[in-house]
C-alpha cells in the first residue's frame, strides 16, 4: 500500500486551484510504492500524478529530487516532469505534507523482464548518468558503505532470528567492505533504486524512468551493480547471464566502463546486495507488522550476496573485459 495520508476532495480542489490544470474530475490512490503517498489525478486538462512526501523522506532533499527530474527531462530523458503552479513553485503543501504534481507517464512495469528490456534499461541508465553530469546540486548517499554498519547495529544483534549465522556473515562482509571498497572510480548522480517497478514500458519500448527519491551522488558503476541485482536474477534466485549481458551491453553502448570499474564490479555487486539486505533486515526487525511500510524478505538479497561473493571475474556477469572497456580510457 502506498497511500499513507488521506486527502479530501475539498482540500485537493483547493490545492489544485493554484495550478492551471483545469478542474478536478477524479482522483484515486495508487497502491504501489513504499515511501510516499501517490494519487492518480484526472482534471479537465489531463492526467497527472500527485505525490505527498511522507516522514521517511527528508524535506530538505526535495529540491534535489524535483530539480533532477526537471534537469533530466530537459535533456530528453523520459521521466515525470514536475508541474509548477502559477507562482512558479513545483512544491506545495497538502494535508500537512509536502506535495507536488507530476506529468503522467504512460506505460507499465514488467514482472518478468526480457533480455531486450534489460538492454533498454542499461541504455537508459547510462543516458541518465550522462545527462546528469551537468546537474548543479549534489546529494550525499545516505545509504553508502559508511552507513551500513550503523544500520546493521540498529538491528541489535537479531539478525540470526532471520537466518542462523547471519550475524557472523554480515560482520565478515562489512569488514571486507570497510577495508576494500573501491576508490577513485567515476562518480556522478545515480538513481540508486532502478528496480523493475521504477521503469515503464509501452508497446514493447521503454517509456520512462520513475521514483528518483533515492537518487544521490555516488559511484556510477555502483548504480549499474544495483540494477544488475534488480533485473537479472530469476525467481528461483539464479543469475540470468543472458539478461546480464544484455543490460551491461546496453549500458556500455552509451557509457563505456573504465578498466578499473570493470575490475571492481564483483565487489560493487556484493555491496549493492548488502545495502538492500540491510535495509530490508532493518524493516523486517523494526517496523511493526501493522504499519504502512511494505516489508520485504531480506533473504532474497542474502542469496544474491552469496552469488556475488563467488564471482572472481566480472566476465561472469555476461561480457568480456575487452567488450566492456572498448572505447574507454
Amino acid at each position: 500500500m502506498a497511500v499513507y495520508t488521506d486527502v479530501t476532495e475539498q482540500d485537493l480542489a483547493a490545492f489544485l486551484g493554484r495550478y492551471d490544470l483545469g478542474s478536478l474530475s477524479s482522483y484515486k490512490g495508487i497502491a504501489e510504492g513504499v515511501e510516499n503517498s501517490n494519487f492518480l489525478l484526472r482534471t479537465t486538462a489531463g492526467t497527472y500524478i500527485l505525490t505527498l512526501y511522507e516522514k521517511r523522506v527528508n524535506r530538505g532533499d526535495l529540491p534535489f529530487f524535483i530539480g533532477l527530474m526537471e534537469h533530466l527531462a530537459e535533456r530528453g530523458l523520459s521521466c515525470p516532469l514536475p508541474v509548477h503552479d502559477r507562482s512558479g513553485n513545483a512544491l506545495g503543501e497538502l494535508a500537512g505534507r509536502p506535495a507536488a504534481v507530476f506529468t503522467f507517464l504512460d506505460g507499465m512495469w514488467t514482472r518478468r523482464p526480457s533480455p531486450e528490456q534489460c538492454r533498454a534499461v542499461g541504455v537508459s541508465l547510462a543516458r541518465m548518468h550522462e545527462s546528469a553530469r551537468s546537474f548543479p546540486i549534489a546529494r550525499r548517499n545516505g545509504l553508502a558503505p559508511a552507513d551500513w554498519r550503523p544500520l546493521y547495529d540498529s538491528c541489535a544483534g537479531r539478525a540470526d532470528t532471520v537466518e542462523p549465522g547471519l550475524s557472523a556473515e554480515i560482520e565478515a562482509e562489512l569488514a571486507d567492505f570497510e577495508a576494500n571498497w573501491p576508490a577513485d572510480l567515476p562518480e556522478g548522480v545515480i538513481h540508486a533504486d532502478l528496480f523493475p517497478d521504477n521503469v515503464f514500458f509501452l508497446a514493447g519500448e521503454l517509456s520512462g524512468l520513475i521514483d528518483f527519491y533515492f537518487a544521490c551522488n555516488d559511484l556510477l558503476a555502483y548504480d549499474l551493480a544495483i540494477t544488475l541485482g534488480a533485473w537479472c536474477f530469476e525467481p528461483d534466485g539464479s543469475y540470468n547471464v543472458t539478461k546480464g549481458r544484455a543490460l551491461i551491453s546496453g549500458y556500455v553502448s552509451v557509457r563505456p566502463l573504465a578498466p578499473r570499474e570493470y575490475e571492481a564490479l564483483p565487489m560493487l555487486c556484493r555491496g549493492a546486495s548488502m545495502r538492500f539486505l540491510l535495509t530490508r533486515l532493518y524493516d523486517w526487525l523494526n517496523v511493526p507488522d501493522d504499519s504502512f511500510v511494505t516489508k520485504k524478505d531480506p533473504r532474497e538479497y542474502l542469496r544474491k550476496l552469496r552469488f556475488h561473493r563467488g564471482v572472481r571475474e566480472a566476465s561472469a556477469y555476461g561480457l568480456d573485459r575487452a567488450e566492456v572497456t572498448k572505447g574507454s580510457e
